[in-house]
Formats: structure tokens, sequence, C-alpha cells
């Protein structure tokens, strides 16, 4: 008697404002119209923060009336969240909703978080105060870029994939570097067998036109300050207990805020800075996806025509 695969687990995925929480909803509804009931598993390493909700675009209440939200609002933005713990908390929660009759999809843009989910992901070494203090001393006399091309000399694979201003990953991969002696590509690559494979259909949202793109990203930039980012920010300073340290102040959007509201920048720097994050982001995304030869590809510029339930 063989045993039978798995149902694979629906992934809609794409970069930052390529529309994933409006598709998922349209997803849901036509489930709903075919008598299957769906429930959202978030896959965003900002989304799962508390009072970070106009800065990360996370779904509002007529959003979530609409389906049932898991990974939401799960952490003070004081905690951490790994992709590890995803990965354990989506594996539960995919058993749960089954058990209840229901359909999971995941959603979300945080690619890493996928590759743990799927294949795992290597023993990583723990963080190193004594490495990342002589990192960023490095840092601060010579420049991030310079790192950057420390990086592609030792990890070219990781290097490729961010940009010379992307101080966190690029603090993150010396130092994975420095306390293991591999790459961390090496690492990430290598997976772990701890957890039984988990087959998953992915759904990718990605632009025909990447111009198009860049200009909703600034559009929704624009949007968010006027629904008062700022203000969730200023809220966030005022509790006194949080830094840019922490991986939640360093999300896109508002690292550069808290640079911004401690005078560092301008306004106009600020917008242009964000919004030049974010783009970045968008690009990695899209390298992160270019990975993923599985995937099934929807331009997120037109109408959506997913056909899944």
């Amino acid at each position: 008697m063989t045993q039978q695969t798995p149902q694979p687990v629906l992934c809609l995925v794409g970069p930052t404002a390529s529309g994933k929480t409006a598709a998922a909803l349209q997803l849901v509804q036509q489930a709903r119209q075919r008598g299957k009931t769906v429930e959202l598993i978030s896959m965003d390493s900002a989304l799962v923060y508390r009072g970070m909700d106009i800065g990360t675009a996370k779904p509002g209440a007529d959003e979530r009336a609409q389906a049932v939200h898991h990974l939401l609002d799960i952490l003070d933005p004081s905690q951490s969240y790994s992709a590890a713990q995803f990965a354990a908390d989506a594996r539960r929660l995919i058993q749960e909703i089954r058990q209840r009759g229901a359909q999971p999809l995941i959603v979300g843009g945080t690619l890493l978080y996928l590759k743990a989910l799927q294949s795992g992901l290597s023993e990583l070494p723990q963080a190193d105060p004594a490495v990342r203090a002589e990192l960023d001393a490095e840092a601060a006399r010579l420049g991030w870029p310079a790192l950057h091309a420390r990086l592609a000399e030792v990890d070219p694979v990781t290097a490729a994939r961010l940009a010379p201003g992307d101080a966190q990953r690029i603090q993150r991969a010396l130092e994975v570097w420095q306390l293991s002696g591999r790459p961390l590509s090496a690492h990430l690559a290598a997976g772990r067998a701890d957890d039984d494979p988990l087959p998953l259909r992915i759904l990718s949202l990605e632009p025909s036109d990447r111009s198009v793109l860049h200009a909703r990203i600034a559009q929704r930039f624009e949007q968010m300050l006027a629904a008062g980012f700022l203000d969730e920010m200023r809220v966030l300073r005022q509790r006194g207990d949080l830094s840019p340290a922490l991986p939640s102040i360093r999300a896109v959007g508002y690292r550069q805020a808290w640079h911004y509201l401690d005078g560092d920048i301008s306004a106009e720097q600020f917008r242009e800075q964000a919004i030049a994050a974010t783009r970045q982001l968008a690009k990695r995304q899209l390298t992160w996806l270019r990975s993923m030869p599985q995937r099934q590809i929807y331009d997120c510029l037109e109408p959506l025509r997913i056909q899944v339930f």
C-alpha cells in the first residue's frame, strides 16, 4: 500500500507593493464561492510586530474581516523573530487549519522564511556582539560599500543579491563568515533534514514592467505618510526601549523614519532614502524568486487570473 502524497500548500509570493494582500483575498472569495474556507498565514518579517501597522502596509480591519489571518501582531517590537521560528509556526498552523477542514494559504514576501519552510536552514552561528562591534567600527571608517566589496570576495553569491548600502545584511553575512569560516550562501544552500519536505505550490506576482512597480512603491509611501506613518513612528520612539539596532526598527521605512526624527536627515532625504530602500528590497525579492524555477508567474500589473480552487 503506497502512502498518499501530501497536498501541496499554496504560497502567494511577490515583491513589495505587488498586490499580494488583495490577490490573497480574491483567492479567499474564489474558494468561498466553491464552498471552501481559506485561512491566511502571513509570511512577513515586519507584520509580526504590534504597533507597526502603517509603515508595514498591514492588512486593516476590513481585510482581516474577510478571512482569518495568522502570524500578525504576535510580537512586541522589542522582540526578535527568525526564519526557523516562522517555519515551526507555519508547519503547526498548516496542520491545525487542515484539521479544521480549511485550506492554508501562505502570503508574503520574506523569502528566507519560504526557504526555511520548504527545505529548512542550516545551523547558523549566533550573533556575536564583539564581531558586530568590530564590523560597525570598520563601516564607520571605510563605509558599507567597502565591506560589501569584501563580502564579494568571500561570498560572491550573497554579495550579488545585496545592495552596497544594505548594512544589516552585509554585517550578518560577514559575521557568519568570520565565525564559521563558511559563506552564508553555503549555509543556506545546505539546508537541514530535520523536517519532512513540505510540498509547496508557489504562485508568484511579478511585474512585467519594473518601472511601474517603482511608481507604485513611491505612491504607496506617500499614502503611508498621509495616513500618519510618522506619528506611528513617534509613538514607538516614545517608549524608550527601542533602537535602530532592533530587527523591528531596521525594517524598510522605519529605519529611515528613525533617522529623520533624530534630525540626521531632512524630510526630502527621508522620502528619497525610504523609497530607494523599498525599491532595493523589491529587487532582492525578485532575485530570490528567479532562483525558484518551479514557481508559477503572474503579472502583478494585470488583472489577476489565478484559478486554484
